[in-house]
């Protein structure tokens, strides 16, 4: 890929840190390759990280690359729970937009979930980033994809022994249940009859080995970052 015009990028992340060190890494990028410059924006949430999307959606300018962080809280409506729903979002109303997700969570299942339902174009963990790997992902994901940090790679390599997937669905029992929804008034929220939700429930109480036990369902699902 070669422009003259800048490239938008977005940064969606809740660590100030952790979005200056992309955004020295497009700096860095467009230093040292001339093809390269970018327009680069960040949201620090999921409501400003929708808005950002919603915006780019209704206007003329294409949206070229996002870091997207997946442990991020739920937007102030309840509507997005995490960067995988703003990673669906992108999937949704900016489908040519590449996406590089990061995330702390090196959870073999967490990461089969992400790849299942996002794919995104880069994939990093965030214990593996240095300088050098955040520009050889930009780099890579504009003229070559996909991008994989190293534990992903690895992790990519072993197979995962239930094929049950947690969805959005299943995020959002989840997600209700962490903030003391009662099981009974879940069809009023999620608009699934108690039995689908029952049966849902079940299924992620084998997924999380929690059995009767809906503490530790969400103390199990919260490690492993689905919620």
């Amino acid at each position: 890929m070669t422009t003259n015009k800048p490239l938008h990028a977005l940064i969606i992340d809740d660590h100030p840190l952790i979005s200056e060190a992309y955004k020295s890494a497009f700096h860095y990028v467009s230093k040292k390759n001339p093809t390269f410059s970018f327009h680069i924006e960040i949201a620090n949430n999921c409501d400003t990280g929708r808005d950002c999307i919603q915006e780019y959606a209704s206007s003329d300018n294409s949206l070229a690359i996002v870091f997207l962080d997946i442990s991020l809280p739920p937007s102030a409506d309840g509507k997005i729970l995490s960067g995988e729903d703003l990673g669906l979002k992108i999937k949704e109303l900016l489908p040519e937009t590449k996406i590089i997700v990061s995330t702390t969570f090196n959870d073999n299942y967490r990461i089969h979930n992400i790849f299942k339902h996002l794919n995104p174009d880069g994939f990093l963990i965030k214990n593996d980033i240095t300088p050098l790997e955040l520009v050889e992902a930009i780099q890579e994901v504009l003229t070559d994809p996909p991008y994989y940090s190293k534990t992903v790679t690895k992790l990519l390599r072993s197979q995962i022994s239930n094929d049950l997937l947690v969805d959005k669905i299943d995020r959002k029992i989840l997600y209700e249940l962490s903030i003391g929804t009662r099981l009974k008034d879940l069809p009023e929220i999620i608009h699934l009859s108690l039995a689908a939700i029952k049966k849902r429930k079940s299924q992620l109480e084998e997924i999380f080995d929690a059995r009767g036990d809906d503490r530790q369902l969400v103390l199990n699902a919260r490690e492993k970052g689905f919620i």
